[in-house]
Formats: C-alpha cells, structure tokens, sequence
C-alpha cells in the first residue's frame, strides 16, 4: 500500500518527535556516540584528501585514526596531570587572593570598606565559604561530568565509534541521499550543502581557532610565569568560539590572576595583557578570516542561546549538539525567509498599475 503525502509527512513528524524525546531521555548516555561523530565529521576531508593521494577509504581511516590516537594518550599523559594539579591549586588559594583582595580594598577605599559594610560582609561570608568547602568544591568539578565507569565508556566507546563513522561516512551520505523525495532532490542538496558550508566553516574552522589560541594563551601565560596560565589559556581557547566571550573572560581572568601575583612587578602584568591583546589581532585578523570565513551566519545571541536551552535540557551532550542545531535551523529559517519573500503573501496577488500620465 503506497502511503499518501501526508500520511507520510504525519509518520515522519511523529517519528522526528520520538527521536529528540529519545535524545532527551537519554542525555549523556549518548555522549561518545555524539562525541565520536562529530569526530568523524571534523576528519572526513582529510580521509578525503588521503583518498585522492592514492589511499583505500580503509587505509585513510586506519592511518588518521593511528595518529590521532598517539596524539590523543600523550595529550593524556602529559597535559591532563598539570591541569589537574592547576585546576586544584587554583580552588585551594581563591581564599587567600580574597583575603588578599579585601586587604587592598581597605587600603585604597576605607570609606567603602569599613566594619560592617554591605561590601566588607559579602567579601568575608564568600571568603569563608570558599575557606571551608574548596577541597569539596574541587573534587566535585573533577568528578562531576564523569564517573569512573563513564570515562571508561567514553575513552572505548568514542574511537570506535569515530572509526566506523569514519569509513562509512560516505557510504552514509549517499544512503541518506537516496531516501531524499526525487521530486525536491535539488532543493534539499542545495539546503544539505548550505549546513555543511557553515559547519564546516564554524565547527571545523572554529575549533582550528580554539586549539591554536587555546595552545597560544597557555603556553605564552606560562612562560610569562603566570602561576595558573595552562587553565586560563584553555578557558580562553575553549570559549574563544562564542564572539569576545573567550576573549574577555579569560583576559580578565588571566589579568586578575596577574594583578595577584604581580602586584609588585606591574610590567609582567602588561605583559599578560598584552598576550591576550596579541592573540585578539592574530585571531581577527588572520585565523578567523582564513579558517572561518565571514558567510557563516551564526549569530553570537543565537549562538548563546543555543547553548543555553540544549546545555540545560541535556547536560553537555545538549552543549555539544547544539551548535550543529542552531547552524542547520539558521540554514533553514534563512531558506523560509528566502521563500516568503519570493511568495504571493509578501508581494500581494494583485500587481499595481501604473498611474496614467497627466496631459
């Protein structure tokens, strides 16, 4: 029995309806699949590119996941200890830079910050808190996303799952292709094509960006002798993508850490300012614009609020799957509009006449 057009737009809607509550539902669980697909995705050009040099698809996806591999266990082994010890330093003196910041406040403003004060009462019940639950708070930042079960999961789970992603990954498009109504093919090709041009624009570009700011930030921090300047420096490349919110936050992190540790070398605190002025200009100027492009058209509240609504209905999974989301939305709203301006509703049924000219 063929099954009308809309009996099958009613299936397919029901179906689209079961698959984001499954989503939903399931929430982390679904975290090294999502995780290894986007994987696959950030690496398809290069099997692409191995294949043209002379590679069965099988041999590209075996050589790229050999080196990614490598590349993954010695950021392991060497990065994640540091970060690590770092992330639990940096909790355990946040007391002791307060008591220090409220030391300077009565210093330089005694007005403001006499016994008893509004501010004076908030600087000493936050110092205290932190004081008395930073060994706490530590652990649980460290063992908060992942259980030990879970990270064994996710370090299995994920390269399995980007590998065969990997191979099959234009077997799978060209599936998916033939499920396409043939009467719409070239209109849904041309609106495939404008999601993967923005995400490989954003996604691929962008991440190029984060890890060479993120590697850029660390590294200078850390040879200015910033004392926490790995954790700063991946804070600013990780958020580089959200527009100045990277920039800013891990400036005035970076800068506020200095102000501590420098306060009797106010050079050094120049010089941490002016990594993150350095980095900037680089970024707007030659990374973005090479790596990005300017025809992306992911709008930094848009991009925000994506992150907002899917990171609270499903946790960092959502985080992950949300900026693919709200680039494909972007792609088809754009489409919508494109239609609407091109239909009857905009320009009218009835085409004006011109007036007749006055003798």
């Amino acid at each position: 029995m063929t099954l009308t057009v809309k009996q099958q737009a009613s299936y397919w809607g029901i179906g689209m309806v079961v698959f984001l509550l499954a989503l939903w539902g399931l929430g982390n669980v679904i975290l090294p699949f999502v995780t290894g697909m986007a994987i696959a995705y950030f690496l398809d050009p290069v099997a692409d590119r191995l294949e043209v040099m002379g590679f069965t698809r099988t041999a590209a996806t075996v050589t790229i996941t050999f080196i990614a591999l490598i590349i993954a266990v010695l950021l392991m082994i060497l990065l994640v200890p540091m970060l690590v010890q770092q992330l639990v330093a940096l909790v355990k003196v946040t007391p002791a830079y307060f008591a220090q910041l409220q030391a300077i406040l009565v210093e330089r403003f005694p007005s403001i910050m006499v016994e008893g004060s509004t501010i004076s009462k908030a600087l000493q019940s936050f110092g205290e808190t932190m004081q008395n639950q930073s060994g706490a708070f530590a652990s649980a930042v460290l063992s908060s996303a992942f259980t030990i079960l879970d990270i064994v999961i996710f370090i299995v789970v994920t390269p399995v799952v980007a590998f065969y992603m990997l191979l099959d990954w234009d077997r799978m498009i060209a599936v998916i292709d033939g499920w396409l109504p043939r009467d719409h093919l070239e209109t849904l090709r041309g609106l495939a094509r404008d999601v993967d041009a923005v995400l490989a624009g954003f996604v691929r570009g962008q991440f190029t960006v984060c890890a060479i700011l993120g590697t850029f930030y660390a590294i200078a921090l850390m040879l200015a002798g910033l004392q926490f300047g790995l954790i700063v420096g991946l804070i600013a490349g990780l958020l580089t993508f959200i527009p100045y919110i990277g920039s800013i936050i891990g400036g005035v992190l970076a800068i506020g850490l200095a102000l501590f540790q420098f306060w009797d070398t106010p050079q050094w605190i120049a010089v941490v300012a002016i990594i993150f002025v350095i980095g900037q200009v680089v970024e707007g100027n030659v990374l973005t614009p090479k790596l990005v492009g300017s025809s992306v058209g992911l709008h930094p509240v848009w991009l925000m609020f994506a992150l907002s609504a899917f990171g609270s209905l499903m946790g960092f999974t959502g985080m992950l799957v949300a900026v693919p989301v709200a680039a494909s939305i972007g792609v088809f709203f754009r489409f919508g509009i494109g239609q609407y301006l091109q239909g009857k509703l905009y320009k009218g049924s009835h085409v004006r006449k011109p007036k007749p000219k006055s003798k």
